[in-house]
């Protein structure tokens, strides 16, 4: 397969790095998200179903942590430009909030240019507990050539932005404290006690990445998408409802309900919890906000991270979602058998379909 994509059959086991980081976290968590009411809650996905999606997409934004600030000026800054074959990447940074800048590597095909512009799309890394790894493992440039997506897609002739996710490869702690998880749960903790969520500021930084992606002069800005893998793919469904700018959403390997976390007692990333949510509904019920816009969900049906019975009554939870919303045609969803927490051939054919149809297509 070209560069490598597929090389690797099987990721790095992200639970156990979880396990020494997240455990002295979970009263805090618990306290805030309102998990102690226990799996009682879950059964409100059946009740958000009557809820108007305006409204429920309010309480979304409010159990984040409420609104967002003002968008301060990107002032957006070239540090390196490097020639690939076919494409090149730009090393960037642009500002997300007053001095808080993000680091980014923009890969843009050679026949694309201002005045033959092209879809673009943005990828949100992994985590996998490699903190050493941000935007760079999508962009080719260290990693799991599995996962090297932005040059498979740069390939296809897509403009593809990859930023760094907080506490991730040039966002780790500036002080030097804190290494590895500790900087997470430090980042986590600090938007807990300001009544916010990490989720919160995660999306407020995938937000700004459109509008950096949206800006270039070589990309359609009404023809925008986003892809994630694992914490990439949460990622990728919590960002969507409050950016209606993304025209095609995918997401691979990573549908954590809060009710299977809750049975099967998982330990996952800080930006999967939404305080509050589950008087709403669950992790699903955020996803199926982005109706009517294309959503497609890959899945490994031995992935443990995603217990794949409570995916598979998610999925059915979001296609309810579509079909009240007359667009059933763009969402779809892959389960393969046999599979765990990859990327694999089959899943990389439906997400390069999917973008084809919704973002390429006239």
């Amino acid at each position: 397969m070209e560069d490598g994509l597929f090389s690797s059959e099987q990721t790095s086991n992200r639970r156990d790095f979880l396990k020494a980081h997240l455990v002295g976290s979970l009263s805090a968590l618990t306290a805030t998200a309102g998990l102690a009411a226990g799996t009682a809650n879950m059964n409100t996905s059946a009740e958000a179903a009557s809820v108007p999606p305006q409204t429920l997409l309010k309480h979304y934004q409010t159990c984040l942590g409420g609104p967002f600030p003002s968008p301060v000026p990107l002032q957006p800054n070239l540090r390196e430009t490097t020639q690939k074959d076919g494409y090149r990447i730009e090393s960037i940074t642009y500002q997300v909030g007053p001095g808080d800048r993000v680091p980014a590597l923009i890969l843009v095909p050679d026949h694309v240019t201002a005045t033959r512009p092209a879809p673009g799309i943005a990828v949100w890394h992994q985590h996998n507990g490699e903190y050493h790894l941000g935007k760079s493992e999508p962009a080719g440039l260290a990693g799991n050539p599995m996962h090297h997506t932005a040059v498979a897609l740069v390939r296809e002739g897509y403009v593809v932005l990859c930023p760094d996710a907080l506490c991730f490869e040039e966002r780790q702690d500036p002080t030097g404290k804190l290494k590895g998880g500790d900087y997470e749960r430090f980042a986590f903790l600090y938007q807990v006690v300001r009544g916010r969520s990490m989720a919160w500021q995660n999306v407020l930084e995938m937000h700004r990445a459109i509008d950096y992606l949206a800006g270039r002069p070589e990309v359609i800005p009404s023809r925008i998408g986003c892809y994630g893998h694992s914490m990439g793919s949460t990622h990728a469904w919590l960002a969507a409802p409050l950016d209606t700018r993304l025209k095609c959403v995918v997401g691979n390997c990573c549908l954590p309900t809060y009710e299977a976390i809750e049975e099967a007692h998982l330990l996952h990333c800080f930006p999967n919890f939404v305080p509050g949510w589950s008087q709403y509904g669950d992790t699903p019920d955020i996803a199926a906000l982005i109706a009517p816009r294309a959503l497609h969900l890959n899945f490994g049906e031995e992935d443990g991270g995603s217990p794949i019975d409570s995916v598979r009554r998610g999925l059915t939870r979001i296609e309810k979602v579509y079909q009240q919303a007359g667009a059933s045609q763009n969402f779809t969803s892959f389960i393969e058998a046999g599979k765990g927490h990859v990327l694999s051939e089959a899943m990389w054919e439906h997400t390069k379909t999917v973008f084809a149809r919704h973002l390429k297509a006239t």
